[in-house]
């Protein structure tokens, strides 16, 4: 028994069971350092609106540039990326991709939204539009206290029942008088 032991043990075999544990570690740990190094040099690419050059294709980078779009009032182009977004994210990924499209719909409502009787339809429309993104959103995960509030701006906008008036000056559906301030 002792024989065995002493040869299962001996100091050349564990010299050598350390030395290639050392050089997987080592191994290891350059490759984590190098990740960790990339993933930097992608979010300082991300903070200042460039587009990344590692990572291109990866929900998040592609995700980042939709909300850079978006910062930079690109509306149809950030829309249309988080659509493509849709099909390969997780379900928290989802309610936020579709509470991003829910503001990019506020924020237009809010920005052609006046007095000119001419962009009523369309301003209703845009907040309609913001009204489905937010409760798709809330569907999928009703915790998000952004996406509630939000979605309580714009139905505060648009009133759910609106009530027929006549003329132009009464006419049905929205209320531009109570546009909150500093949203989304």
């Amino acid at each position: 028994m002792a024989l065995i032991t002493k040869n299962i043990f001996s100091t050349k075999k564990l010299t050598w069971l350390f030395v290639t544990l050392l050089i997987t570690s080592l191994g290891i740990f350059i490759k984590q350092f190098i990740e960790l190094k990339n993933i930097q040099v992608f979010n300082q690419n991300i903070s200042e609106g460039k587009s990344p050059r590692m990572f291109i294709n990866s929900f998040e980078a592609r995700y980042a540039t939709a909300y850079w779009l978006t910062t930079k009032e690109r509306y149809k182009e950030a829309g249309i990326l988080f659509s493509n977004l849709l099909p390969v994210a997780t379900q928290s990924q989802k309610a936020d991709i579709h509470y991003n499209v829910g503001n990019i719909f506020f924020k237009r409502a809010l920005a052609i939204n006046g007095t000119d009787m001419t962009v009523k339809n369309e301003t209703e429309y845009l907040f309609r539009q913001a009204k489905a993104a937010y409760m798709l959103s809330i569907k999928i995960d009703n915790h998000a206290w952004d996406v509630k509030h939000n979605l309580d701006r714009v139905l505060m906008i648009l009133p759910a029942n609106p009530t027929p008036g006549i003329g132009d000056s009464d006419s049905p559906g929205l209320i531009l008088g109570n546009i909150p301030v500093g949203l989304p």
